[in-house]
């Protein structure tokens, strides 16, 4: 699941699902509805400059903070989409532009719109992910994105936060719970990229630094390319002795999104599997942020 092999590894297909997966968005029904939402357009101050962020939170009340973050595509309609149907579930939540040190947000209106076939595209979306992979960079935005939860009115701060991510964004899940331990509760990572690699700084030998309960959902055609991930990932956090659970699901990286492209002439998008995932991310939050 590493981003730099898959630079080599990837077909161009494989890539798309990789670079733009959002996860987790579903269309909310009635019952997602429950509770009625506010929606801010907010700035946070980074030490690195000014993200432009969303903030969509019950109207009424305090909640548990929720950071999301993105994917390759960034801060979208799709991502937007997601903070409201948590928040409908009784969650503050925070998503932030990911990519603020290159420009504002939306770097693209739909995944679905990105062609990697296209030299300057492909230029873009590796500029875009490198400037929050960053050494220490993720860290350094967290640790402003979870004080900006804490200062709000509508989050409880005397319950955990949770951070969840997709793509890219499950790798920053776990280096955020890693860095922020006493504050993060609840980790979920969907179909993350770069979550096992051979390197030093991998994001799995950070288990023993994390407190936060951590729920891993990867793609089939992950596995495939990568096998051995999942035992690497389990074996880190039981050695640890950090509550993790890791499963498979039988869909393509990016099942859960559907601003997603097709395949093949298929839809990538699975409503089943991504109803699934949802279910497993309200379990983990119910249970960890308390």
């Amino acid at each position: 699941m590493s981003i730099n092999d898959d630079r080599d590894a990837l077909s161009r297909r494989d890539f798309v699902a990789v670079s733009i997966a959002a996860g987790l968005v579903a269309h909310a029904g009635p019952a997602a509805a429950a509770l009625a939402v506010a929606e801010d357009e907010v700035t946070i101050k980074t030490p690195d400059g000014v993200c432009d962020a969303a903030f969509i939170h019950p109207a009424n009340g305090v909640h548990p903070g929720v950071l999301v973050w993105p994917d390759a595509a960034g801060l979208r309609p799709a991502m937007r989409e997601l903070g409201r149907r948590l928040a409908a579930e009784g969650y503050a939540v925070l998503v932030p532009n990911p990519f603020y040190r290159i420009g504002k947000a939306p770097m693209y209106e739909t995944a679905a719109t990105i062609d990697f076939a296209d030299p300057p595209t492909r230029a873009k979306v590796y500029a875009l992910m490198d400037s929050v992979n960053a050494a220490d960079h993720a860290e350094k935005d967290a640790a402003a994105y979870v004080a900006f939860l804490d200062a709000q009115a509508a989050v409880d701060k005397t319950r955990k936060i949770g951070v969840q991510g997709y793509c890219m964004g499950g790798a920053l899940t776990v280096r955020t719970a890693a860095s922020l331990p006493e504050r993060i509760g609840a980790g979920a990572s969907f179909h993350g990229g770069g979550l096992v690699t051979d390197q030093a700084n991998s994001p799995h030998l950070l288990a023993p630094r994390i407190n936060a309960r951590m729920y891993f959902g990867v793609a089939s055609n992950d596995d495939q390319r990568q096998p051995d991930a999942k035992d690497k990932l389990r074996a880190a956090f039981a050695g640890a002795k950090v509550p993790a659970e890791v499963e498979v699901y039988p869909a393509k990286h990016g099942w859960c999104v559907p601003d997603m492209p097709t395949e093949g002439g298929e839809p990538i998008y699975s409503r089943p599997d991504a109803e699934r995932a949802w279910a497993h991310l309200l379990s983990l939050y119910k249970a960890a942020l308390a």
